[in-house]
């Protein structure tokens, strides 16, 4: 029974992988800062898969909570599968946020990421098989403040170490969502009333097409056809008005 692990299960796009891969016949490792909601989220994908769910709080903010799940991930039983899904958003506008919130952002969006691959890779090296999922954004793809930019380093990362793996056997792939229902927004107190109605996405479409792609090799999937073509057509676009439309479209 192969075994995932996953940061930020407890709602949206973490919460579909979980339920995904429990149904895949996964053992799961779940990462959250939040004790009540993992448990939680733990008893129920036991009692509707009958799968093993291990739970390990951890904030990922911190180095404490980064140093204990590296120890899982290069000292515990074997991970077949990393989902670095664990993310957050700001309310307000660069450059009005604190600097200390911003580096939290990157801390998590970025050194989580790159801490948490290098734990995994040479157990999967080892074994010569594994996959990493880096969820990113498709704001990756635009001048979308720090947000954007974060998720751009996601992208560029999980590419380059794609790249140097080298290994067909061991897949690492960033996957780039564009809006979701999930608690994001709301958790980040971020107004969407101006985000059309038929650009949100359901995030258990968004984990269906991010494993398909996983499964075919792809080193980075943009789910659902409509933000293959926004992608496509921004990079067209000059940077400039680029900028301008997507400040109009909400963060």
């Amino acid at each position: 029974m192969p075994t995932a692990l996953i940061t930020g299960p407890t709602s949206g796009i973490g919460a579909a992988f979980a339920r995904r891969l429990a149904a895949d016949a996964f053992s799961l490792v779940l990462v959250s800062r939040d004790d009540k909601r993992l448990a939680e989220t733990a008893d129920q994908l036991r009692l509707r898969y009958g799968v093993n769910v291990e739970v390990l709080a951890a904030d990922l903010a911190t180095d404490e909570g980064l140093a204990r799940v590296e120890s899982r991930l290069r000292d515990g039983d074997p991970v077949d599968l990393v989902v670095n899904n664990a993310g957050f958003g700001h309310a307000g506008n660069f450059p009005d946020v604190p600097a200390e919130d911003e580096v939290r952002m990157l801390k998590v969006h970025c050194e989580a990421v790159l801490r948490l691959t290098l734990a995994a890779l040479p157990g999967m090296r080892e074994r010569d098989r594994g996959a990493i999922v880096n969820v990113a954004s498709a704001a990756a793809f635009f001048t979308r403040g720090t947000y954007g930019a974060s998720k751009a380093w996601v992208v560029s990362f999980s590419e380059a170490a794609a790249n140097a793996v080298a290994n067909p056997r061991i897949k690492i792939m960033a996957l780039c969502p564009g809006f979701v229902r999930t608690e994001f927004h709301q958790r980040a107190a971020m107004d969407t009333s101006g985000i059309p109605g038929f650009l949100w996405l359901k995030a258990d479409d968004v984990v269906r097409a991010g494993m398909r792609d996983l499964a075919l090799g792809k080193r980075v999937s943009i789910p659902d056809v409509r933000y293959k073509t926004i992608v496509a057509v921004g990079r067209l676009v000059p940077r400039g008005i680029q900028a301008r439309v997507s400040a109009r479209i909400g963060r």
